[in-house]
């Protein structure tokens, strides 16, 4: 798919409504992670557009989408999302070649993002304030108000959807956004910005700068004009991005991933269960942030796990994700380096089973076969770190306790599943499991647009998605008045 088939510009900017080449008129290279070719060019964002983003946000806040209602920044997200829906198929394509995704997981993600429009559309002119029983004479209420200009730095793996459930969330509450989405997935970002000035939302609403991180990314962090910063990525980059943000005092959602578990005891419908099991560690190739890396297992039903989810994993295939496979290639070389060097470090652990990449695979893709471990301590660095990759490990336990100890042992605390029929047990691991999001007999919920995520620990803070997101793109004022 080459680059110029697009019905947009790649190496432009969107600042201010217009579509203009960054400032240095650098570029950078759009890599297809299925067979490492080049597929064009984006911008190459720095300081210098950083700040003419953010003063054509601030000019947005003073002008006509400062003084816009919610019933018409609703009408305008409901609009952008029956564009996106309009797109589907284009959106798609251009993700599974931007990011390796397979087709059908890229189509999905279009679509989740036409209902993260649709959500916060509907829920703009929905998000009230209060009164306060107070003291004789006065009357006392409150008021959510946008923080003004928020900034969204947004990651590789589910651009779509991130973009959907921080920026759709930060517009319907009346913020004027800068996007900077990560430099190796930048495409559906920019076809979403175009969408949006197809919407209508007014110039400076919405602007998009690519870049790198350390560059642009940097800049967004640490300007004094931002108000609000939301980031997913990883660990090390977000403690980079809190530390800028905090020289302003500015607040900031993290999204930073997890190592998250799924609890199997032996009263659970084994059946029910293994698709979750399986499907929630390699979809995307493990790259997200709530994969559930780690499959704890009660030892009278270990044997039996094992032995269905590795016919599972023997059955996986890995290729171009225009093959739509179960499994496209890792984002980059880069990222397959670190994920066959977690690999290297479980050397001495019984691999129970290997999926496939397929004979064809282009030789320069990204390319990892699926790996399930069996009997990993859990104190084990590939039982402790985020691989992102499609490594699962399994974790014998004997006892209720135990597998909450284990679940709860690690810096991360993103998401949690509980397979079990006993209600009584549900309950209470829903309590002691130290995570944002406890699934009982699932695990994700079919995404859940509606419902809040976010975690503990590593895993960072603050929520997005649903009406949580919206409280924490708005700032609370208190109206005290005194009439006697």
């Amino acid at each position: 798919m080459p680059l110029s088939d697009l019905w947009f510009d790649p190496a432009l900017c969107l600042i201010d409504g217009r579509w203009q080449p960054p400032a240095s008129g650098e570029t950078l290279p759009v890599i297809n992670p299925s067979d490492g070719a080049e597929l064009g060019r984006i911008a190459r964002g720095q300081a210098q557009d950083i700040d003419a983003a953010v003063a054509a946000a601030e000019a947005a806040m003073a002008g006509d989408w400062g003084r816009s209602t919610a019933v018409e920044r609703g009408r305008l997200l409901t609009r952008l999302g029956q564009l996106v829906l309009e797109h589907v198929d284009q959106l798609a394509v251009i993700e599974a070649h931007d990011v390796g995704k397979p087709l059908t997981q890229a189509r999905n993600d279009a679509v989740a993002l036409a209902r993260y429009c649709e959500f916060y559309g509907g829920a703009a002119d929905k998000v009230m304030g209060e009164t306060i029983p107070y003291l004789d004479g006065y009357t006392v209420y409150t008021l959510r108000e946008p923080h003004g200009v928020t900034g969204h730095i947004v990651p590789w793996n589910y651009p779509m959807q991130i973009i959907g459930r921080s920026v759709g969330a930060a517009l319907a509450m009346g913020n004027a956004c800068v996007l900077k989405p990560a430099e190796e997935a930048c495409l559906t970002a920019l076809a979403f910005a175009d969408l949006a000035v197809q919407a209508g939302f007014p110039a400076g609403s919405l602007n998009v700068v690519p870049g790198l991180g350390a560059e642009a990314g940097a800049a967004l962090s640490s300007h004094k004009c931002v108000h609000h910063l939301s980031f997913t990525g990883s660990v090390a980059t977000g403690r980079l991005i809190q530390t800028a943000a905090a020289q302003n005092v500015v607040p900031v959602t993290l999204e930073l991933g997890g190592k998250s578990p799924q609890l199997v005891f032996a009263d659970a419908d084994i059946d029910a269960a293994l698709p979750f099991l399986v499907n929630a560690g390699i979809q995307n190739a493990g790259q997200t942030c709530s994969a559930s890396s780690r499959i704890l297992v009660e030892r009278s039903v270990y044997d039996r796990v094992a032995e269905e989810m590795a016919k599972r994993y023997a059955a996986l295939r890995v290729g171009p994700a225009m093959r739509d496979l179960h499994l496209g290639p890792l984002i980059s070389a880069r990222q397959k380096g670190i994920v066959s060097g977690f690999l290297d470090k479980g050397a001495d652990l019984k691999i129970l089973a290997r999926g496939e990449v397929v004979d064809d695979a282009p030789a320069g893709g990204a390319y990892i076969a699926p790996t399930l471990l069996a009997d990993v301590p859990p104190d084990h660095c590939l039982a402790q770190d985020e691989i992102f990759g499609p490594v699962q490990v399994l974790i014998p336990f004997d006892s209720e306790d135990e597998a909450v100890q284990i679940a709860n042992g690690t810096d991360y605390g993103l998401v949690s599943s509980v397979w079990s029929q006993n209600g009584a047990r549900q309950m209470r691991l829903a309590r002691k499991l130290k995570t944002g999001q406890v699934f009982l007999n699932n695990y994700g919920a079919g995404g859940g647009v509606e419902l809040p995520f976010g975690g503990r620990g590593l895993s960072g803070h603050g929520r997005e998605k649903g009406f949580e997101a919206l409280y924490g793109f708005s700032t609370l004022k208190t109206v005290a008045a005194l009439h006697g």
